[in-house]
């Protein structure tokens, strides 16, 4: 049985449609139990309302906590709330009373509250938030995509050796393609943090380096993984899901722009509708919080219940996997360096 623990409260869109989301899965997975961490009145209304969510009682547990961070909280408030709804679904999983964390909650809060209630695995300095991203040969790793807005070139390194590991782990990839978001392919090319970061992970020699790639390449297929900074990731995160909108937006106007046009859509929607399946950014939600001793999985804030549902289907497939443990592994029995394996001034580490 896999046990998630759900902030209930977190998001902008309320309890609702994480409750909603939570229901349906727990009919898809019949070993699967899910505790709803937050206010129990309001969660119980809303599980009144749901017809799945009253079926599923056993299996959905109300765990109370008066409590909850507020998406527009300082890190250094939440973490006062020692009683908020994040917190204590975070400390669920430290116990052993859940394998895994799903919240869509304050993005600095959950990293906050994560390092300091997981803790991260030996030699890492920060967690990085990492998706899979469409490609068109199925999907790529990309980290870290907002939880470290600067990195110097040892943060870029160790990026690089958790993505690869959780590629190999998940993926069984043996040697996964390892690329760095940049500018440029040229070497002289970007931040001091880049070009540091390239000498870094180029001289290992169990890392699968092949350069720098550019932000048109994130979609077609050329690294297993690609490492950057949390600022450049967000950027390309969100800038890849307003062109998925925008696509189907264009889409939708000139299939309806006249009589012939919509004949031709209800002939071709067959083909429409497998592609906007394949572009649709709800369908990768879920971000993990990679270098922690746990799972922790980020769901965006605006997610409804379709998006929250493939950031749960993520934590439990990692829970599943036993992720932390098999990528802990990796890492202990290969001969790479989690940490810098030269010195390199912080200054300027592409000197």
């Amino acid at each position: 049985m896999i046990k998630i623990a759900v902030d209930a409260m977190g998001g902008d869109n309320g309890p609702a449609p994480i409750i909603k989301s939570c229901a349906q899965m727990l009919t898809e997975d019949p070993d699967l139990a899910i505790t709803l961490v937050g206010d129990q009145d309001t969660i119980h209304t809303l599980m009144k309302a749901d017809r799945r969510a009253r079926t599923s009682t056993e299996r959905l547990c109300v765990q109370h906590c008066a409590d909850f961070i507020r998406m527009n909280d300082p890190p250094m408030r939440a973490m006062r709330k020692k009683n908020s709804s994040m917190r204590v679904a975070l400390n669920m999983v430290k116990a052993g009373k859940a394998q895994a964390c799903v919240s869509a909650g304050n993005s600095g809060a959950l990293m906050a509250l994560s390092r300091y209630v997981s803790g991260t695995w030996e030699g890492v300095d920060r967690p990085a938030l990492l998706t899979s991203m469409p490609t068109h040969g199925g999907s790529c790793y990309m980290l870290d995509l907002g939880a470290n807005v600067e990195c110097e070139a040892h943060h870029l390194y160790q990026f690089a050796i958790m993505g690869s590991a959780l590629c190999t782990a998940v993926k069984h990839i043996k040697h996964p393609r390892i690329g760095l978001l940049n500018v440029g392919s040229e070497e002289m090319k970007g931040l001091p943090s880049i070009r540091g970061a390239a000498q870094l992970i180029q001289s290992s020699q169990q890392l699968n380096y092949i350069g720098f790639i550019e932000g048109h390449d994130v979609h077609h297929d050329r690294a297993d993984v690609i490492v950057c900074d949390g600022f450049a990731g967000n950027i390309a995160l969100k800038t890849s899901e307003g062109l998925a909108k925008l696509i189907n937006e264009f889409l939708r106007e000139e299939f309806s722009r006249n009589i012939y046009s919509r004949l031709a859509a209800l002939i071709a929607w067959p083909v429409l509708r497998a592609m906007r399946r394949r572009v649709d950014p709800r369908r990768y939600n879920g971000a993990t919080l990679l270098g922690l001793n746990h799972i922790v999985v980020k769901s965006h804030g605006h997610s409804d219940a379709i998006a929250f549902m493939s950031a749960l289907q993520l934590a439990i497939a990692e829970a599943r996997a036993n992720i932390p443990q098999r990528i802990g592994d990796l890492i202990s029995l290969s001969d790479v360096n989690i940490q810098s394996p030269y010195p390199l001034s912080s200054a300027n580490p592409g000197a």
